[in-house]
C-alpha cells in the first residue's frame, strides 16, 4: 500500500511526502504554534527531518501513506497521512461488498498551519482522502483518533460526520509529556454518502 498518490482540489494539493519537504513543513509549523500543545509537531529542523524520515520508513513497509499539504498558491501548510492500513484475514469468504484495497484505514498525523485550520482547505483535504478511501479502495471503515483533551480536534472530527466510539485510556505518551487518553472516532462505508454530501455542502458554502 505504498502506492504514490496525489490529490488535487480547488483549495488544496496533497502530494507524497519526501525528505525535501522538511524545511517547508517547519516554516508552516512556525507560523504559529498556538494550536499544537496536544500534537506532536516538531519545532526544529532536526526534529522535522526525523518526523519525515519516520513517516517514510513506515511508508516503505507499506504501513502508511504520508502526504505534504499545500494551499492553492502551492505553499506547504501541513501534513497528513493514511495509516493503520489493515487487510483482514477471514475464516471463509469475506462478506460483500469486498474492498478493492484495505479493509480499514486511519487518517492521522494531521496538522496544519493555524491560518488554514477550519477553512475550505481542511474540508477539501478530508473530502479527497475519504473519497479515495471509500470509493477507490472501498474500505469498510475510516478511523480518526486524537488526545481526549483536544477539544478543538475532537470537534473537527465530529464535523466530518464521524461517530464517537469511545476513549482508550492510558493509550500512549502525550505530546506534552504525560500519558494520553485517546478519543476514537469512525465512519463506516454506509455512512459515507451522507457525510460526503454534507462535506460538499460545507465546501460550497466556504467557496461563495
Amino acid at each position: 500500500m505504498n502506492e504514490p498518490l496525489t490529490f488535487v482540489g480547488r483549495h488544496v494539493r496533497l502530494e507524497p511526502l519526501t525528505e525535501a519537504h522538511a524545511p517547508g513543513l517547519l516554516a508552516a509549523a512556525d507560523e504559529s504554534r498556538a494550536t499544537f500543545g496536544l500534537q506532536t509537531v516538531p519545532a526544529d529542523l532536526a526534529g522535522m527531518r526525523t518526523f519525515v524520515e519516520t513517516a517514510l520508513a513506515a511508508a516503505s513497509r507499506g504501513e502508511e501513506i504520508p502526504f505534504v499539504v499545500r494551499d492553492a498558491a502551492g505553499t506547504i501548510v501541513g501534513s497528513t497521512r493514511f495509516m493503520a492500513i489493515e487487510r483482514w484475514e477471514w475464516p471463509g469468504p469475506p462478506p460483500a461488498p469486498i474492498p478493492d484495497g484495505p479493509d480499514v484505514v486511519e487518517i492521522g498525523y494531521t496538522w496544519y498551519a493555524e491560518r488554514v485550520q477550519r477553512t475550505g482547505l481542511n474540508t477539501e483535504a478530508k473530502l479527497l482522502l475519504c473519497t479515495h478511501a471509500f470509493e477507490t479502495w472501498r474500505v469498510r471503515r475510516v478511523t480518526w483518533k486524537t488526545d481526549a483533551r483536544n477539544a478543538r480536534s475532537r470537534a473537527a472530527i465530529l464535523r466530518l460526520g464521524a461517530h464517537f466510539d469511545g476513549i482508550l485510556r492510558a493509550h500512549r505518551p502525550a505530546a506534552d509529556g504525560g500519558v494520553r487518553d485517546s478519543a476514537y472516532y469512525s465512519m463506516l462505508a454506509s455512512e459515507w454518502p451522507d457525510a460526503r454530501r454534507a462535506l460538499e455542502a460545507k465546501l460550497r458554502a466556504r467557496s461563495t
